[in-house]
């Protein structure tokens, strides 16, 4: 058994190390890294979550991390999170019994409710945070190397070119291994966020060399919201941890305030006016004609939306009456992930997701903070936890079963919670008990 078996166990043995690399891998690499610009998966909205060998290796995947989690000393941390998460999935299923596509709906909930069980378990696997820095360090150098291997070696392949069916008005920007440059720009933020970890908690060089090499990909992605987003979410998140009680109300005001910005300028002339007195485009690289058809959207289902995943080039849309008038029916996604959540599940859902992975996360944070066992480990679940939620007024990765970037956030999120419960040790650390578990009792009030 994972909890007894030396070679096994939750005690640092090579099974659970090994399993860690290989759910990285997966999710920052993948089963074909480098992809063809015009793969008709790339052209569709969730097109790589719904390949079969994808489906399958999750599934397989799942299977696994489900064995560790039974067998798992500290499983009840990881269960008892599982609260809120399935409220969002039992209501998800709810209005997949509404959707157009309930079929599809329900095969895209299935696999996303296997993808958060995989990044739920993924802080159960190592020995500590320590060797968690170190695996998690490696993948992610392996990664940003990779990418910039696909650079020199063949460009044709990691550099959009003119010659692609769609967005060719991006040529000469670099997405590396994964199929699109925001993807791409959005990962080499978080290896950022990884390599400065690395530099304080395991290898100067390691992570020098991460943060050297995302910073130059990043520069040359064409990602100008994930570039400017760098600094400005170092900055928030040092701000974030020293103001206390105010973390929520800064948090929330933020978000909305942003969010209110976005979304007016898609509908209302006084906004786009003033934008443009600011010197900043009011169409946001065109976002604005997705948004106007996306708040459309909202106003006809705003009980129960369109069904997980199931607007977006879906038939109805595609070939729908709004063809006629917009070129946003051409679209991947709203390009907001709290309008999507609307779309998906209407009101329910974005209040559901607003406090599972606003609110509670915060609240976590600061029980992380003042516990103070593990600084490091909560700054960089901070900081990309915080930089998703900010980055999804501007694309929508919650739920994008199919890369980096929801993998990684779900890892934040989750961690942020054990670390509330001083469930992460760091090595000679003696107030807690070997492994990675929950404190005696004194940790049970945390909420």
């Amino acid at each position: 058994m994972l909890a007894t078996d030396p070679a096994h166990g939750a005690d640092g043995g090579w099974f659970p190390a090994l399993l860690l690399v290989v759910l990285f891998c997966f999710f920052w690499i993948g089963l074909t890294p480098f992809p063809d610009a015009n793969t008709p998966g790339l052209l569709t909205a969730y097109g790589n979550s719904s390949n079969l060998i994808n489906q399958l290796i999750v599934v397989a995947l799942s299977s696994l991390v489900l064995l560790v989690l039974v067998n798992h000393p500290a499983r009840g941390l990881v269960l008892r999170s599982y609260g809120m998460l399935a409220v969002i999935f039992c209501w998800l299923l709810v209005t997949a019994a509404f959707s157009d596509f309930p079929e599809t709906a329900l095969r895209r909930i299935v696999y996303a409710m296997l993808v958060c069980l995989c990044a739920s378990t993924v802080l159960l696997l190592p020995r500590d945070s320590d060797q968690f820095g170190r695996l998690v360090g490696t993948c992610v150098l392996v990664a940003v190397l990779l990418a910039l291997a696909g650079v020199m070696i063949i460009p044709q392949r990691a550099i959009h070119q003119g010659g692609d069916l769609l967005e060719f008005q991006l040529a000469g920007d670099w997405r590396g291994h994964f199929g699109h440059k925001n993807v791409a720009a959005a990962a080499m933020v978080l290896a950022v966020f990884f390599g400065i970890f690395v530099i304080r908690t395991w290898s100067r060089w390691v992570g020098a060399v991460i943060v050297a090499g995302a910073v130059v990909f990043l520069l040359n992605s064409g990602g100008k919201t994930a570039t400017a987003m760098l600094p400005a979410i170092i900055l928030a998140s040092w701000l974030f941890e020293r103001i206390g009680a105010l973390r929520v109300v800064f948090l929330v005001g933020c978000l909305t305030l942003v969010n209110f910005v976005l979304l007016s300028a898609s509908v209302s002339r006084e906004m786009q006016d003033l934008l443009v007195s600011l010197g900043v485009d009011p169409t946001f690289t065109d976002r604005a004609s997705i948004w106007k058809l996306a708040l459309d959207a909202v106003a006809k289902e705003p009980l129960v939306g369109h069904g997980f995943q199931a607007f977006w080039q879906m038939e109805t849309l595609v070939y729908g009456e709004a063809a006629t008038t917009s070129w946003a029916v051409t679209a991947a996604n709203a390009h907001n992930g709290y309008l999507d959540q609307v779309i998906s599940g209407g009101y329910p859902l974005l209040v559901l997701m607003l406090i599972w992975l606003v609110l509670l996360p915060c609240h976590h944070a600061g029980l992380a903070f003042r516990r103070g066992l593990n600084p490091e480990l909560t700054r960089l679940f901070v900081r990309c936890w915080m930089f998703l939620l900010f980055l999804s007024c501007l694309e929508s990765p919650f739920f994008d079963n199919r890369g980096p970037v929801w993998f990684t956030m779900l890892i934040a999120v989750f961690g942020l919670r054990m670390l509330a419960h001083g469930a992460l040790k760091r090595t000679g650390q003696a107030d807690q008990p070997a492994g990675i578990g929950p404190l005696p009792d004194r940790a049970a009030g945390a909420a």
